[in-house]
Formats: structure tokens, sequence, C-alpha cells
């Protein structure tokens, strides 16, 4: 496939229709046209938000985590960009994005980073301290994250640290401890990232063996769908775990069946050799956050 084909960039997504010329490649670099990754990014901290107690009455903690998530996700999107760029301009699906393309520089994308990063740490010293340092000890996995690819076949374990860390602040930000139910949560977000971006890295697996990157789609290959599987099952179970027994209640354990259903529909419908598909089913994992959400807001109830 060439590049024009391949590209993982919608084609007249409203980037195009709405913003200006100059601003366009920028909002790609932060995906704003592809908001999979500010989900996957927030649910975590949802999440955990919920079962640490917090009601609608802090519905101002919600837009913050999610105000951040954007932010976050966008500046972990620029900087895996810049430092991928010689990689990303060998790989079909993203030899289209603005750094490759030479739409930005480098040095515009580095200044686009300080900008994002400083407007989310305005967000985040609105928390207590506890959350504030949290959020500053996430910058070591997100500095180290794009690296992981070149030295270890398990980048997506390494992804899995970085995107739930939000369990972890949600939790905190509310009670401002973490508690053993916010590191049960945190571990079931790995088990969930472990999955649904083994099934993304199936979409590159030739070009990365070709350009000589790793990932668990290559250290795994025909046993991908039952380790998905594995992961999947467990990260269900732990969340079940997360939530402490006397909040047990037939809604939350509804809405959890109909989250391990969609896990099983991603493991048995999957075909590893269909990047479309395998999209598709990455791309699902936006709608069993929102079912996880809706297992503990029940459970809290």
């Amino acid at each position: 496939m060439t590049a024009s084909t391949a590209s993982d960039i919608p084609a007249d997504s409203w980037i195009d229709r709405r913003l200006p010329a100059q601003a366009r490649p920028y909002a790609r670099l932060m995906r704003l046209d592809r908001p999979i990754g500010t989900w996957l990014l927030l649910w975590p901290c949802w999440w955990s938000l919920t079962l640490a107690g917090a009601g609608f009455g802090s519905w101002w903690m919600y837009a913050l985590f999610g105000l951040g998530a954007v932010l976050m996700r966008g500046a972990g999107c620029t900087y895996n960009d810049i430092v991928d760029r010689n990689y990303d301009a060998a790989v079909a699906r993203t030899a289209n994005r603005p750094l490759p393309s030479g739409q930005v520089t480098p040095f515009q994308a580095w200044v686009f980073l300080a900008a994002q990063a400083l407007a989310s740490f305005i967000i985040l010293l609105q928390f207590n301290g506890l959350t504030v340092w949290l959020g500053i000890g996430s910058l070591a996995l997100v500095a180290t994250y794009p690296f992981m690819k070149r030295i270890t076949y398990w980048p997506q374990a390494w992804l899995g640290l970085t995107f739930n860390w939000g369990a972890l602040m949600g939790f905190s930000a509310v009670s401002g401890v973490i508690a053993t139910p916010a590191l049960i949560l945190y571990l079931a977000g790995i088990l969930w990232t472990l999955g649904y971006d083994t099934i993304y890295a199936h979409q590159d697996k030739e070009d990365d063996a070709l350009i000589g990157v790793k990932s668990s789609a290559l250290a795994l290959g025909q046993r991908s769908k039952p380790f998905i599987g594995f992961c999947y099952a467990l990260a269900a179970l732990l969340v079940v775990v997360a939530v402490p027994m006397e909040h047990w209640n037939f809604g939350f354990f509804a809405a959890m069946g109909l989250a391990a259903a969609h896990l099983a529909w991603q493991v048995t419908k999957l075909d590893i050799d269909d990047p479309a598909r395998c999209l598709k089913h990455f791309r699902s994992n936006r709608d069993l956050g929102g079912l996880v959400l809706l297992a503990i807001l029940i459970s809290r109830m």
C-alpha cells in the first residue's frame, strides 16, 4: 500500500473543514481527529474518581481530568511523533503525519509540546499535593515510552503503566491517599491496555518487522488471541475485586457482565491479519470503558 492509501489520518475530517490551514498540523499532532486515545487515557481517571466516592457534586474533578486527558494525550502524541519521526517516515500508516511529511518542523513541535505541558500543569495544580506529585511522576513513564519499542517486545506493557496512571491520580484526588482498590484498578487497566494495544500493534507488524521495531504482536504472533483473552478476563476480574464487597449489587454485576461480553466479542471476532478489523476492535474499547464506569457508578448508589 502507498502512504496515501494506508495513512491513519482521516480524510476530510472536521479539522479540514473547520480549522485554518496553519492550525491543522498541530491539531493532527494532538490527534484531535482521533479521540480514541483520549478516551483510553480518561476512563481509568473517571473509574477511580467514582470508585473513591466522587459524586455528582464533584463534577469539576471529572471536567478537569477530561481537559487534562485531552492535553496530556496531545502532548504525549506530539512527543512520540518527535522521537519517532524517522520511523514514522518508513511506515505507510504514519508517513503522512505532520513531522515526517514536513508540515511541522521539530522545533515547532517542541514549542507546541511545551505549551501543552504548561497548560496541563496548570490543571494539575488544582488538585491536592499527592495528586500533583503523582502527575509529575508520570512524566518519567511518558518520556521513556517511545523508546521501549526499540529495546523490548513489550512496549505495550509500558503503555499500560503510562495510560492507566490516572487510576492512581483520580483516587488520590478524592481521598488524598492511594488505597488498595486504586492499585487493583491500576493493575486491571494495565492488563486491559496490554490486550487492546496488542490488537492495535497487529496493524503495523509487517512494517515493524522490516524496520526493526518491536511489539507484543510480533512476539506473540498467532498466540495473540489467547493472550488478549487472558488479559481481558483477568482485567475484568480485577475490576470486580477493586470494588469493595459492600458495594456489590445486581446492577454492578449486570453492567460488568455486559463489559465481559464486550471483551469476549473482541477476542472471538478478532482477525489479527485484518488491519481494518484490528482498528475496529481497538476503537471499541471506548465503549468498554463506558460500561466499566457504569458498573462502578451503580456500585456506589
